[in-house]
């Protein structure tokens, strides 16, 4: 079984899925970073498709680029410029090229947190 990445947000202050949420997955390697796939989140605050399928996906470094500040402005939460939040970048690792890693980001306009899903 090969593994994949998924993604979510959730607007935490307003109690609902983050739709229309831009986001950005790039490889990190001693190189640097490679943008492997863009996607904005639907109506359930979800990418349509795994971010990272199986086929594509294998241990490493990697980094989720969430335009929040976009969204928030968009959602009318942007407040005054410069925002607090922008982009809110999470780096994580990939150990087990056979396992579901799932990585949402739960967002308000003044703070953010993410876990490792299921």
């Amino acid at each position: 079984m090969a593994g994949y990445l998924t993604t979510h947000a959730l607007d935490t202050a307003r109690g609902c899925p983050a739709a229309g949420l831009r986001i950005v997955l790039r490889r990190i390697t001693e190189a640097g970073a490679e943008v492997l796939a863009e996607a904005v989140t639907n109506a359930d605050g979800r990418t349509d498709a795994p971010i990272l399928p199986e086929g594509q996906f294998a241990c490493g470094t990697y980094e989720l680029m969430f335009h929040a500040g976009d969204y928030l402005r968009e959602s009318w939460q942007g407040g005054a410029e410069p925002m607090f939040l922008d982009v809110v970048p999470i780096r994580f690792g990939i150990n087990d090229a056979g396992a579901h890693y799932h990585v949402p980001l739960l967002l308000s306009p003044y703070g953010y947190s993410t876990y490792r899903g299921s």
